[in-house]
């Protein structure tokens, strides 16, 4: 597919010609209405697009079917949806008692973190990255089952001092430090933001901070530089996600960088359009959530969004901290926000930033839990939406054909039940991709 046809098929670069509303898509309905409309439709579309229907056959040891009638629980686990945060602060934060509860209350409510990879600080010196950090955070999600991503491949933002001053010899060492990253960690991280913020590289920070890299992507082009990080990605760990990531929502993304992603041949290079969020002047509200989710969902790909913030308090010429109004206030828009992306189909990982007001990007009270470690009030409704509303827990009873069935929340679930006076147990996890019967043998 060629970019002509990759923009066509999104939908885009034509003019866009009125459709009378009885033709449109109740997609395209809810994009065209306000708030109400699509936060109305929210239940709707996450009872169609996040839950789904299976038939379980269920035996025992002996691999024979339980008993007609038999009672078999079955639990959720986890969510196939990934309901995530950056974890830079695990294990870093101001007391062991502190640590603990960080540790709590983020294995409590997630399942999908964000490693820190700023190469700046990842290799402060050459030669010596500092992969035992990361090791450690690894260590912890798999104990946790939570799933890991790496942030970010390549930025600009920032560069070591011991960087090549020659551009081309330094953006030979970026797409080095890629695949290194990518080889090294195969099997333990296999989500990557891989390039970050190319719409606007060229900024004054990335020209002040990162001279030498700033003028590696000048020389070489956008297009050209981001083909090249991803490219290198692929061969390194061709079973990874990878992502593109920009906090831009408007044209310049499409424009300069995610069409520059489409290979003549191969189509896009990309797996995930990734989103960022950061909403600490102003709450973006249901009806640009919608938005934005509509215009990506265009190309064809999941969406990501990669960097979500929502502040718990006004910024004041005294300081930046949460105040009661300010995490009410908080908590009603996240549960806002949360309702219209998971209700969106091409949505499938949201990322809060900031887990805890201590050390917050900006100074900002941006956190789910305070300093102090205390969940606030959004972090309290989230737990009442992933692991409450949007989660599955039955009691059924197993039928004369020897199954059962399930309505449920994508995800894993661990099915129980007694058999020969002995509480047996078992799992299973289905999609939407699953359309058959699993078989789940108690053990």
């Amino acid at each position: 597919m060629n970019r002509r046809d990759f923009l066509k098929t999104a939908g885009l670069g034509t003019a866009s010609l009125a459709m009378p509303a009885s033709l449109l898509t109740a997609r395209q309905r809810d994009n065209q209405q306000p708030k109400e409309r699509v936060l109305a439709r929210a239940d709707e579309r996450i009872e169609k697009y996040r839950k789904g229907r299976i038939m379980l056959r269920i035996v025992g040891p002996d691999g024979k079917p339980l008993a007609s009638g038999a009672p078999v629980k079955i639990k959720q686990t986890r969510h196939k949806f990934l309901f995530g945060c950056n974890i830079f602060k695990l294990n870093r934060c101001r007391t062991a008692q502190d640590n603990a509860a960080y540790e709590k209350h983020f294995a409590s409510l997630l399942n999908f973190a964000t490693l820190p990879f700023y190469w700046w600080n990842y290799t402060r010196q050459r030669g010596k990255p500092d992969d035992a950090r990361t090791d450690e955070i690894v260590r912890w999600c798999k104990a946790h089952n939570v799933t890991t991503k790496g942030h970010p491949l390549a930025w600009n933002y920032s560069e070591a001092r011991w960087l090549p001053d020659e551009p081309e010899e330094a953006m030979q060492e970026q797409l080095k430090r890629i695949d290194r990253c990518a080889r090294r960690f195969q099997g333990d991280i296999n989500i990557w933001d891989v390039v970050n913020e190319a719409t606007h590289y060229d900024r004054d920070q990335c020209k002040k901070n990162a001279p030498k890299l700033t003028e590696a992507i000048r020389r070489m082009g956008i297009g050209a530089y981001v083909r090249a990080a991803f490219e290198t990605a692929r061969k390194a760990n061709p079973k990874a996600t990878l992502i593109i990531n920009d906090y831009r929502t408007d044209e310049a993304y499409v424009d300069k960088v995610i069409t520059e992603l489409v290979d003549e041949n191969r189509g896009p290079l990309y797996d995930v359009i990734g989103i960022q969020s950061h909403m600490h002047g102003r709450y973006w509200g249901a009806q640009r959530a919608w938005e934005v989710c509509e215009r990506y969902a265009k190309f064809g790909k999941p969406l990501h969004f990669t960097e979500t913030t929502v502040v718990s308090g006004p910024r004041e010429a005294s300081g930046w901290v949460t105040t009661p109004e300010g995490e009410k206030r908080q908590a009603e828009q996240v549960v806002e926000f949360y309702r219209v992306l998971f209700s969106h189909p091409a949505v499938e990982a949201i990322t809060w930033w900031d887990f805890t007001d201590q050390n917050a990007w900006q100074r900002a009270p941006a956190g789910l839990v305070r300093a102090d470690m205390t969940p606030k009030p959004a972090y309290e409704q989230l737990q009442n939406l992933i692991k409450g509303q949007w989660w599955t827990d039955a009691e059924t009873k197993i039928t004369a054909d020897g199954g059962t069935r399930l309505h449920g929340f994508y995800g894993d679930y661990e099915v129980t039940a007694l058999h020969q006076g002995r509480k047996l147990s078992g799992a299973f996890s289905f999609d939407r991709q699953i359309r058959e019967r699993v078989n789940v043998q108690l053990g």
